[in-house]
């Protein structure tokens, strides 16, 4: 028997407020949920949603909720599922980025955050070599991988191209070696009952996601940096392949550089922040709209803070009903068009390029106080100043690596000594 809305909201609710630990973490608590112990899905019905929901952009873990709901009470279940997923982390992250932007001065506050933001470092590099031992098993992996690295580090090509650039050369390949044909044919009379149903579906997600964004640009006395927002966050939806850690170059690149709404210690300090709520990593995106808001909307700091972590939530979300929704009834379809897999892997491996990137930008940023641009060509070269070496930030990042990664520590244990190893560096420093 399919469960109530009353019992979905209860377990959603559950996993939505215990979502701690990352993808991994969360999909193991929603197979334990609803597989293991309640028996609401099957185990071949679950494994089906999770290898659809790893082809899309957004996040894996709340994509995988909504469709958990969707398969078990159509749209409403749907909707009511990816909802709870996010929306408790919401809440911490908002009131997170409040202390941030009121209270970050303050000492304590300012070693929690410079020891997460050393811990940070860490955290991306594990990331790193997590997504390398997955992509990286071709040697077209690898050479997509230094080919993206070198176009976002060096040349300052947009994440958006980069990633199409490689889906591009993926599916190239692909057809070029006869393996893009193999899709399984389907009746006409079949795609003609499918097609109606869909197109309706893309329409009114469509026009739920998009006229907001409209509304917000077209509108008369809205501040323009909602709008920005709304575009830019929408934006960052479609791109977001290969997770948080990979948009995160992106959202660094045009957040610090092109609107000024962060400067680069904000974003390492929001992903730390974000580290430590429940919820999909990417709702850090949710503390860039926060205070974007509060710096550049011309409101007050705390009402222009608010609507700026709103808009974020909504334009980083919204598309991910539309792609679970529309995409869910041709999920076997999908999962054996051999040339969409393809491109698909090669924009995997291009986004181990862009994490290193990230990695290699959070650990100037963390463990120097000065990093100037040096432009030869037409390459773009970060160059840290070495006298401003911070010392305690390299000793913190280094124990945090090994605590991580030779003794794999609970990532809340290693986050929270980097806490009281950041509130000593600044009381003692």
């Amino acid at each position: 028997m399919d469960p109530t809305l009353g019992e979905m909201a209860r377990v959603f609710g559950r996993i939505g407020v215990l979502s701690f630990g990352g993808p991994a973490g969360q999909i193991a608590l929603m197979h334990r949920e609803l597989v293991e112990d309640r028996d609401w899905l099957e185990e071949d019905r679950f494994l089906h949603a999770l290898n659809f929901c790893m082809l899309l952009p957004g996040p894996e873990a709340m994509q995988l909720a909504t469709y958990s709901g969707w398969l078990l009470r159509g749209v409403t279940g749907g909707l009511l599922a990816g909802l709870l997923f996010v929306l408790p982390g919401f809440v911490v992250i908002m009131a997170l980025s409040a202390v941030y932007f009121h209270l970050g001065e303050l000492p304590v506050v300012a070693g929690i955050l410079f020891g997460l933001k050393a811990a940070v470092l860490a955290i991306v590099v594990e990331a790193l070599l997590k997504v390398s031992k997955r992509a990286l098993k071709t040697p077209l992996a690898w050479g997509l991988a230094v080919a993206a690295f070198v176009a976002i580090a060096f040349l300052k090509l947009p994440f958006p191209l980069i990633v199409l650039g490689a889906g591009l050369v993926g599916i190239a390949v692909s057809l070029g070696r006869g393996t893009g044909t193999d899709a399984v044919q389907h009746k006409p009379a079949e795609e003609t009952r499918l097609t109606g149903p869909t197109l309706r579906t893309v329409l009114v997600w469509g026009a739920i996601w998009l006229a907001p964004l409209a509304l917000l640009i077209a509108l008369p006395g809205v501040p323009q940096a909602f709008a920005t927002m709304a575009g830019f966050f929408s934006t960052a939806a479609v791109v977001t392949f290969g997770g948080a850690y990979a948009v995160l170059a992106y959202v660094g690149q045009q957040a610090v550089e092109v609107h000024g709404w962060l400067m680069p210690g904000d974003m390492l300090a929001g992903l730390g922040l974000a580290e430590t709520t429940p919820g999909p990593l990417i709702l850090v995106l949710v503390f860039v709209g926060f205070l974007g808001g509060a710096r550049e909307a011309g409101l007050d700091p705390a009402l222009g803070g608010l609507l700026g972590g709103t808009v974020a939530l909504f334009f980083t979300f919204a598309p991910c009903f539309l792609w679970i929704f529309a995409g869910a009834p041709h999920i076997e379809r999908l999962r054996s068009v051999k040339w969409l897999s393809a491109g698909l892997a090669a924009i995997t491996a291009a986004v181990v390029g862009v994490i290193a990137n990230l990695a290699v930008w959070f650990g100037l940023h963390v463990l120097f106080g000065t990093v100037r641009e040096a432009v030869a060509g037409p390459l773009s070269l970060p160059v840290p100043e070495l006298a401003t070496l911070n010392p305690m930030a390299l000793v913190i990042a280094l124990a945090a690596g090994v605590a991580l990664l030779r003794f794999r520590l609970n990532l809340f244990v290693v986050l929270g000594g980097a806490t009281l190893a950041g509130v000593a560096a600044i009381y003692l420093g």
